[in-house]
């Protein structure tokens, strides 16, 4: 009987060290972050208000990098942010320009160029970077043009802007460029 004591302290010892052991991650690089239109929505707003749209995106580091042409190549498919696709949810229909963007959850992918950038709202969710990214899955796409911030952005930012009349503004800036995406509501 002593010797069946033993072994069972024993063994809760040894899973106590073993769980102890265990090490979470570390933070990532480029730590994930939340947008809501109308901005600071879950700051200022009660329960009986309803977001119109958030966005989920990684925030990579400038870390004294050229980002654009460099880090990311003009021209080519972009995650829009760092890590998993930036997940943008609609929480009812949304227009751009003359185009209807669904009340829906989409990933949010970009085109960047020197002049312009295509924004692409995508119906493939849950993916990693773009590296799975498809066209046919588009459901839409808009062209913006590229601005130049007053001041270099550090850390990848998406930013709500609420305009008068139904509109708002969505915008994305990291480095020295600043992107504004229009929408109404």
């Amino acid at each position: 009987m002593k010797k069946l004591t033993y072994i069972s302290f024993l063994t809760c010892i040894l899973l106590t060290y073993s769980s102890m052991a265990q090490e979470f991650n570390g933070i990532d690089k480029s730590p994930m972050d939340m947008a809501y239109f109308p901005d600071n929505y879950a700051h200022d707003h009660g329960a009986e208000d309803k977001a119109i749209a958030r966005i989920t995106y990684g925030r990579p580091q400038k870390n004294g990098r050229e980002i654009f042409g460099k880090i990311i190549p003009f021209g080519k498919i972009w995650r829009t942010g760092a890590n998993e696709s930036s997940e943008f949810i609609a929480y009812r229909d949304l227009q751009f320009g003359d185009q209807t963007l669904p009340m829906g959850a989409y990933s949010l992918f970009s085109i960047p160029n020197e002049q312009d950038w295509t924004i692409i709202f995508s119906k493939d969710v849950d993916t990693w970077g773009a590296y799975k990214y498809n066209e046919k899955n588009d459901v839409l796409r808009v062209n913006v043009p590229v601005g130049v911030s007053a001041m270099t952005i550090e850390a990848f930012s998406i930013r709500f802007e609420n305009k008068d009349n139904n509109k708002g503004v969505m915008n994305i800036g990291w480095d020295t460029t600043k992107i504004e995406v229009p929408f109404q509501y």
